[in-house]
Parts: structure tokens; C-alpha cells; sequence
């Protein structure tokens, strides 16, 4: 391998918006960084599903289309 072509290999704080913390390692410029889900709040992993409404999405589509799939 080449000498001096390879960038830097550093810890990284990466931090969720669940409150979960934890390092790992990267080759961006940043120490620390915010991501919005991880595997500690996310459906896949926790087995529990979470809708995220922004902006009352869903209770406008349940206005809307909510009597179609009534019996």
C-alpha cells in the first residue's frame, strides 16, 4: 500500500434522538454527530412500530380515505 493516501481513521460520537450514545469509528472530519434513528429506537430492531406524523399527515389521511376500509 501506498504511504499518505489514506485518510484518517478516528472515533466518532455519534448521538440519537432517542438519547442513545455511542462511538464508532470513521473517516469524516466531524468528532461527533446526530443521527435521528439508531438501533436502539428503530421498528426493525426493537420490534415495536412508531409512526412519525410531521405536520398531522396522518390524521389527514385517516379524515380523508378513514371510511373506505370500514365494515
Amino acid at each position: 500500500m501506498k504511504a499518505g493516501i489514506h485518510p484518517n481513521y478516528i472515533d466518532v460520537n455519534v448521538t440519537c434522538s432517542c438519547g442513545n450514545k455511542f462511538v464508532t469509528k470513521s473517516t469524516m472530519g466531524k468528532e461527533a454527530f446526530h443521527v435521528e434513528v439508531c438501533s436502539e429506537c428503530h421498528p426493525f430492531y426493537t420490534g415495536k412500530q412508531k409512526i412519525v406524523d410531521t405536520a398531522g399527515r396522518v390524521d389527514k389521511f385517516n379524515q380523508k380515505f378513514g371510511g373506505f376500509f370500514k365494515r
